[in-house]
């Protein structure tokens, strides 16, 4: 399969955002996510191509990261979060059920392609826990029973509402919101919930400050404790130097 010229154009676009184009490799393998359902052979030499890397540099990063995938992906990507404190709390029930409810394994699409299940690690949403994403959204507390519910919905087409953040779309149209490409859809949905804010809002209630001035600003000692290493960049600022002399 060839790649669309308009696909190229939006591969050109994303690089040109960046001082070093290739800096923008990870938007531009989502983008070709959204166009394909995976990170496919033509997607990598794409973004060679574009950035003029080798396909076995681009295919090394697309295999570093879980979230680039090669082989299709479902209209919908259920991720359960299996990291200590969601598993604590049901996480791994959860998977377990839609496991065996959706007759797949981890990383696994379903035969009607409608869902692809993995485990995932941390959302930064233990608040929550244990919490299931689809496409990237936050469904939050949640149970065996109400997640197997979610998935029933989705491969039906009924409308499901996230917990937090914008109305649903397909795994690929999160995809290409991942590349830079806006929805619409920013400012919908609530982006924090009442136990993310909780601190907060205590801190409110009894009129407790961090110190510093009356901006919020902590003050900074003049010189640092023995113990606090600063780390010396010199080196690898002059290594980088010399890298990208070679390069020129």
């Amino acid at each position: 399969m060839t790649l669309a010229a308009e696909t190229f154009d939006e591969l050109r676009e994303i690089a040109a955002r960046y001082p070093q184009a290739r800096s923008g490799l990870l938007p531009m393998l989502h983008l070709v996510q959204s166009v394909e359902g995976r990170v496919t052979p033509e997607g990598i030499q794409a973004c060679a191509d574009v950035l003029g890397l080798t396909p076995a540099e681009v295919s090394g990063v697309a295999t570093f990261y879980t979230m680039y995938k090669r082989h299709p992906v479902g209209t919908h990507h259920v991720g359960v979060c299996t990291n200590t404190l969601c598993a604590v709390m049901g996480g791994d029930e959860i998977f377990a059920c839609l496991r065996e409810k959706l007759e797949v394994g981890n990383d696994e699409t379903t035969a009607d392609g409608a869902i692809t299940l993995e485990h995932i690690e941390c959302n930064a949403a233990c608040d929550y826990a244990p919490v299931v994403m689809v496409n990237w959204e936050f469904f939050d507390n949640q149970t065996p029973e109400s997640a197997s519910q979610l998935v029933d919905d989705l491969r039906e087409g009924r409308e499901v509402v996230a917990s937090r953040g914008a109305r649903l779309t397909s795994w690929r149209e999160a995809e290409r919101v991942l590349a830079g490409f806006e929805d619409g859809l920013v400012d919908e949905g609530p982006a924090a919930g009442s136990a993310s804010v909780v601190g907060l809002e205590l801190a409110r209630e009894r009129g407790w400050a961090a110190p510093g001035d009356a901006h919020g600003s902590a003050d900074v000692p003049e010189e640092l404790p023995e113990a606090v290493e600063v780390a010396d960049t010199s080196r690898a600022e002059s290594e980088t130097i010399a890298e990208e002399a070679s390069d020129d």
